[in-house]
């Protein structure tokens, strides 16, 4: 009966490496150089800060986005200033309807 389950797992090993092989020719993974690695790896780092909600220096992103990133992020960044702007402005039914209620 164990060898009859050292087969099947055996099989079913060999079916898995065959099928991650036949993935990863089908899908082959993009090697990184040491500078692209270097800068994947700062910039994860930024991310995490970034959701923890720490601050990030300007000089910080501009080092490691390229120009188009950076400006992208700058535009991003205006849009969302504008939303602010807009949503700190209530309207006048709102701001009615909160005296009221006082």
């Amino acid at each position: 009966m164990s060898e009859w389950l050292n087969n099947q797992y055996q099989s079913s090993s060999n079916f898995r490496k065959l099928l991650q092989e036949r993935i990863e020719e089908a899908n082959p993974r993009l090697e990184l150089t040491t500078e692209e690695s270097k800068r994947l790896n700062n910039l994860e780092a930024i991310a995490d800060k970034l959701q923890r909600g720490d601050n990030v220096q300007n000089r910080q992103l501009q080092t490691w986005l390229n120009e188009e990133e950076y400006e992208q992020l700058e535009y991003e960044w205006q849009e969302q200033i504008e939303l602010r702007e807009e949503l700190k402005d209530k309207p006048s039914d709102l701001k009615r309807y909160e005296e009221k209620l006082k």
